[in-house]
C-alpha cells in the first residue's frame, strides 16, 4: 500500500495514495452555513464546489485559520471530492498492508482511522477519508450544500 504522508499539528498521518486527486496550496475557505463543525467550509476548484474537511477539529478538537503555507489534499470520498486541510504534505511511502495495526482500543478518534503503521522515522496514523464524516454529519453536509446551490427567491418590488 502506498501512503501520502502529511502533518496536522505535531501528528503524522497518511492517506492511501489511490484516493488522492491532487495537492494544492491552501486558499481562503468560504464558510458553509448549516454545516457541521468538522467542515471548515468550501472552496472553488476550477468551478467545482469542494467541502474542506478540518482534520484538526476531528482529531484534536481544536481549529486554526488557514495559513498560506498550508496544503489541501484533494481526495475522492465515496460521494464526492473533498479537500483535507493539512499543515504540510511530506512524502509517499510504501508499506505492507499487513503491517498496519488496528488502533481502535488505543485512540479515542480511531473510528475515523484505518490503522497505524510504524516507519523508521516514527508512527503514522492512516486516515480513512470514507469514514471521516459520520452518517449524520454527511447528511448535514448534503443539506448545507443543497441550500447553497438553491438560489434565493428574488425580492418583490
Amino acid at each position: 500500500m502506498r501512503l501520502l504522508c502529511f502533518t496536522v499539528d505535531d501528528h503524522r498521518y497518511g492517506i492511501a495514495s489511490d484516493v488522492v486527486v491532487e495537492i494544492v496550496r491552501a486558499v481562503a475557505v468560504t464558510p458553509l452555513p448549516g454545516s457541521t463543525s468538522v467542515i471548515a467550509g468550501v472552496i472553488d476548484v476550477r468551478g467545482t464546489i469542494v467541502p474542506v474537511f478540518d482534520l484538526r477539529a476531528r482529531f484534536t478538537g481544536t481549529t486554526r485559520a488557514v495559513d498560506p503555507a498550508d496544503h489541501f489534499i484533494l481526495a475522492r470520498t465515496p460521494s464526492r471530492t473533498a479537500a483535507l486541510h493539512v499543515d504540510r504534505v511530506q512524502d509517499l511511502v510504501d508499506v505492507e498492508e499487513e503491517s498496519a495495526s488496528g488502533i481502535q482500543a488505543q485512540v479515542p478518534t480511531a473510528q475515523y482511522l484505518a490503522g497505524a503503521v510504524t516507519l523508521p522515522d516514527g508512527m503514522v496514523f492512516i486516515h480513512d477519508v470514507a469514514r471521516f464524516l459520520s452518517s449524520a454529519e454527511a447528511d448535514v453536509l448534503e443539506s448545507a450544500l443543497a441550500a447553497q446551490a438553491t438560489p434565493a427567491p428574488a425580492p418583490h418590488a
